[in-house]
């Protein structure tokens, strides 16, 4: 035999790779050097060495390391992503450093200190398919693992990858989410989240009353201007869900989670609560209510009042003010408001739901006619078919809502729903100065009012203001997590402030997040249009048209608000760059 023979070995690789990179050094060249230089030489490197891993590359923003052991490559990954989102706590979106991993268990080919082979390739390639501040691995790593890691990971499926012949399976760790939803750090001041409420009266028709309790507690808590309250589109998700209160915690950045029970049978209620330490598992207050059905809101009332009394809060007069009064003494007019509401923030919205939801404010406003609540709840409802064209007079639904939203304020000047739905009706009616006011009113009545917080970042946005838009946005993704729509309003603010790389990158995470958006896909075209990217924007365009064949650039940004027509200009401009429109 002649020649050098070439030494082969079995080895676990993992390749990471910096999220973004072009776009972060196109934005901030010498910071965002600095910063991964700092991340590499105070975290990372040393963060392998003490799993016993060799680096064996570095390659701009990417590292390439061989271990010994898949366990101590798995666990060395684990422990990067979680002191990652740690480091990047309290950053600017547009400053945070987030990576990919992928391991794979292979056959290697060494030489002169490098490696080769498909083992490196595959290892490679999994980490282009995995998430932002994820991990993948692939079957052969899995299965080293299995009992040996204290994680849960998901098998996501069956995956091909780019010039790899053999299937792969991408399994990724449960509960990392992707960059947009990576979890906030937990704020100085008190936070907490609120579950919904388990509907133990055996009814399931009696769904829509145990979660409009909790809605409830969530509105008023979230009066306090020293309480952060994480929306109920968020705290909600884990419904049905065994309940890790520790797990809530760490995903939703709250120091205390609210949990409990409603039982409704006949003219009697029971209410049951518990405040938890997210951070220990501790219980801080715990309490039972049983009444009749019509002390509702006095429960209500006194079960708030107690967990701000365990947390310690000290109420300003203004809070205290803002704690009592509005709403409806009418039990039955509360009822129907409670299903109403329910209907309208429902994750199917249709012709249908439109209709039940509107018959229930009017049904609640029969009963009780001074209802503010049911009024602006109404106006949402039209704001909503003047959006969608859900009934035949849709064309006049924002002027009805207008009146209904009106109504509604001259009923009661201090419910936030109400300011909160005027903010929506006046960007659509292209009143941005009434829209700003009015979120502004909304947030002063209920700082952690997630939706009026965007609200008020759409109203910048539009009036050509969007670098003024990006903290609101970001404070509402903070407390509302699960509302994905928040990461399309970021882009949206980057694009119109002309930075379009960060803008296709927050596009693309949200496309990744939501399959079947032809709003992102839209502007996420023109984006890359202004980049250049000419075949990219292409290929995002025919996935637009197949997920929406009717989908017509003209109807969708002519129907936006934007006060400067310059700013809609860019959208258009970015999709004759690529060829898209005329």
């Amino acid at each position: 035999m002649t020649g050098d023979r070439l030494e082969r070995r079995l080895a676990a690789i993992l390749a990471a790779d910096v999220v973004g990179y072009s776009r972060l050094m196109a934005a901030d060249e010498e910071g965002t050097l600095a910063r991964l230089n700092a991340h590499r030489r105070e975290f990372l490197e040393p963060k392998i060495a003490q799993y016993h891993g060799r680096i064996v590359k570095r390659m701009g923003d990417g590292i390439l390391s061989e271990f010994g052991s898949v366990v101590d490559a798995a666990r060395c990954a684990i422990e990067t992503q979680q002191g990652m989102a740690k480091r990047n706590e309290g950053l600017p979106v547009e400053q945070r450093i987030q990576i990919r991993i992928g391991i794979h268990l292979g056959d290697i080919i060494t030489e002169e200190g490098d490696i080769f082979g498909d083992g490196v390739n595959i290892a490679a390639r999994l980490e282009g398919i995995a998430e932002p501040g994820g991990i993948t691995l692939s079957e052969d790593a899995w299965r080293q693992i299995q009992g040996k890691v204290t994680a849960n990971f998901i098998d996501s499926g069956e995956q091909r990858l780019k010039n790899i012949p053999q299937p792969v399976y991408r399994l990724e760790l449960a509960g990392e989410r992707p960059a947009a939803l990576a979890p906030a750090s937990i704020p100085e001041k008190p936070s907490i989240a609120v579950l919904a409420f388990t509907n133990m009266s055996g009814d399931p028709e009696q769904e829509y009353f145990s979660d409009g309790i909790s809605e409830d507690i969530i509105t008023d808590l979230s009066k306090l201007a020293h309480l952060d309250v994480i929306a109920r589109n968020s705290s909600f998700t884990y419904k049905g869900k065994p309940v890790d209160v520790k797990q809530i915690g760490r995903e939703l950045g709250v120091r205390y989670v609210l949990e409990g029970s409603v039982r409704r049978a006949g003219n009697r209620i029971r209410v049951t609560g518990q405040l938890i330490d997210a951070l220990s598992g501790t219980h801080v207050w715990a309490d039972r209510f049983d009444r009749d059905l019509t002390d509702i809101f006095a429960v209500q009332d006194e079960l708030t009042r107690e967990i701000i009394g365990a947390l310690r809060l000290k109420l300003t007069d203004s809070e205290k003010a803002r704690m009592v009064g509005g709403g409806t003494q009418n039990v039955d007019a509360h009822d129907l408001f409670l299903k109403g509401r329910e209907l309208l923030f429902a994750n199917k919205r249709d012709r249908s739901t439109f209709e039940q939801s509107t018959e229930c404010f009017r049904r609640a406003l029969e009963l009780d006619s001074n209802y503010a609540a049911a009024y602006a709840g109404l106006g949402m409802a039209y704001g909503l078919d003047f959006q969608n064209h859900w009934s035949k007079s849709s064309e006049t639904s924002l002027d009805e809502a207008e009146h209904l939203v009106n109504e509604s304020l001259a009923k009661d000047n201090n419910d936030p729903f109400a300011h909160y739905v005027a903010s929506v009706v006046y960007v659509w009616k292209r009143d941005l100065e009434r829209s700003a006011c009015e979120a502004d009113r909304a947030l002063a009545l209920n700082p952690s009012y997630a939706l009026a917080i965007n609200a008020r970042a759409l109203a910048h946005i539009y009036a050509g203001e969007p670098l003024e838009a990006l903290p609101y946005i970001e404070k509402a993704i903070r407390l509302d997590p699960a509302q994905l729509l928040y990461r399309h309003f970021l882009g949206t603010a980057y694009f119109v402030a002309g930075n379009y790389e960060t803008a296709a990158a927050i596009f693309k995470d949200r496309v990744a997040m939501v399959p079947n958006t032809d709003l992102s896909r839209s502007f996420l075209a023109s984006a890359l249009g202004h980049l250049g990217q000419l075949d990219e924007a292409r290929r995002i365009w025919r996935e637009l048209k197949e997920i929406n064949p009717r989908y017509s650039y003209a109807d969708h940004f002519g129907r936006l608000p934007f006060q400067n027509p310059a700013d809609a200009d860019k959208f258009a401009e970015g999709l004759r760059k690529a060829g898209l429109v005329e």
